[in-house]
């Protein structure tokens, strides 16, 4: 429990500075008075949402791939996989930002963004997408940073860069009158600030990198690419689901989108620890399993679920008894209003059940079953999404939209933790049937052509 905790509230720090970012980014850009700009943002939000999976996906991938190596005790290994994860992580993530780019205006239409809402969406989005391989090249660094263990340098890698975007925003947006693009090019300087402060430190001090070869790149391509796919297509199901919802809610009106907007930048904020805990508790899990110590991956799941708990009461909590202040510090009325305070009470709690999710996917991610997260998500996100949206919107309103994905949540954050359950006894009971001499010839041959 304490290695959870603190690898959680050490990655949590870094990820509330960056959530605390985007949360003054939408205070700023309320205090201009134009309900059309805050509502651009929600929409940007959720293209930029779809975007930023590619690199969490990565990042995934380099995280189990380097932990599983440190804890096979084959440090060459792991440096190479590192390398090798974030060659191809920027440079798909270049073609794949490209693409977008040229398409934005649709994209942004698709979910929802009309008129006023649509201009500024799509000028916001040009100038933060074309950085997107930036991006990328930092979501990786701070991922093999953890799978290090070197849970304070990931941490600082987010606080460096959401001080740097922190700083900038006021000054592009109010001091040279840019707006909302203001706050896309200071964006950009944040992005800039993660890479090169996370690779520095990753290189500097666990010698982490190694040179690019074009042949081990291609070598190494089959398993990055075993992980990465069925990760990007698992965190591609978040901002699918979100787009539906973003739609959903554009009926209601520019208030109910500001208002949804709002609660999309406050959530990460106020459940940081929990976001943080798929990323944290991923490296304590794949360094346990490439040790082959079964019965610490099991305890390491139980004490991740219980922290969630903990975590999710304590937030829940301190939002319903600051629920009228995050509101007016908002100028939050009608639906936005009543969408602030939906969240800030039992949608809150519901939330322990998307960390369920989360401890389930960190799991199945570092236990050779990555497509148990993808299936799992995509059905959270579509199933467990679509008709409860479908129906709270005709029952409740916007209320109803945003609880949609809460209820269905419920669902599905159940079944992963059964099925991570599973996942972990059939580890533990095929290591058991095959006997030490096997494995650690098994070992010596990895060890060799790795290093070969």
């Amino acid at each position: 429990m304490k290695h959870v905790a603190v690898m959680s509230f050490t990655a949590a720090i870094g990820l509330m500075a960056m959530f605390a970012v985007d949360f003054v980014d939408m205070i700023f850009i309320s205090m201009l008075g134009d309900a059309a700009l805050a509502a651009a943002i929600g929409y940007a939000g959720a293209i930029l949402f779809f975007t930023t999976s590619f690199g969490i996906g990565f990042a995934i991938a380099a995280g189990a791939l380097v932990a599983r190596a440190l804890g096979a005790d084959d440090t060459i290994l792991a440096r190479e996989r590192a390398t090798h994860t974030l060659v191809l992580g920027v440079v798909i993530a270049a073609v794949f930002a490209a693409v977008i780019w040229m398409n934005l205006g649709t994209l942004v239409a698709l979910v929802g963004a009309s008129g006023d809402t649509q201009t500024p969406a799509v000028q916001y989005l040009q100038i933060i997408i074309p950085t997107l391989p930036v991006l990328v090249a930092g979501i990786i660094g701070g991922a093999a940073l953890r799978a290090h263990g070197n849970a304070r340098s990931s941490m600082m890698t987010t606080i460096v860069s959401g001080a740097v975007n922190a700083a900038l925003d006021p000054f592009f947006i109010f001091v040279l009158d840019m707006g909302l693009s203001g706050a896309a090019v200071a964006s950009v300087f944040s992005r800039f600030t993660m890479a090169g402060f996370a690779l520095w430190v990753l290189h500097k001090k666990h010698q982490g990198l190694a040179q690019p070869k074009i042949p081990g790149v291609l070598r190494d391509a089959s398993p990055i690419m075993v992980l990465a796919i069925p990760a990007i297509l698992t965190q591609l199901a978040t901002p699918i689901g979100q787009a539906f919802v973003t739609r959903s809610m554009a009926q209601f009106g520019e208030a109910a989108v500001s208002g949804m907007a709002i609660v999309g930048r406050l959530t990460p904020l106020a459940f940081a620890v929990v976001f943080a805990l798929s990323g944290a508790v991923g490296p304590i899990i794949g360094q346990n399993f490439g040790a082959r110590n079964y019965g610490r991956v099991r305890k390491t799941f139980w004490d991740a679920i219980l922290f969630v708990g903990i975590c999710v009461g304590v937030v829940s909590i301190a939002l319903f008894g600051l629920r009228g202040v995050i509101a007016d510090l908002f100028n939050a009325t009608g639906d936005g209003r009543a969408l602030l305070f939906a969240f800030s009470g039992p949608l809150a709690l519901l939330f322990f059940f998307n960390g369920l999710l989360f401890v389930g996917n960190a799991s199945f991610n570092n236990l050779g079953h990555p497509y148990y997260s993808t299936w799992l998500n995509w059905a959270r996100h579509t199933l467990g999404t679509i008709p409860f949206v479908y129906l709270g919107a005709i029952w409740f309103g916007p209320v109803g939209v945003l609880a949609g994905p809460y209820v269905g949540g419920v669902i599905f954050g159940t079944l992963s933790v059964w099925l991570g359950l599973r996942v972990i006894d059939q580890a533990a009971d095929g290591e058991a049937r095959m006997p030490n001499p096997v494995i650690n010839q098994t070992r010596q041959i990895h060890l060799f052509h790795s290093r070969k």
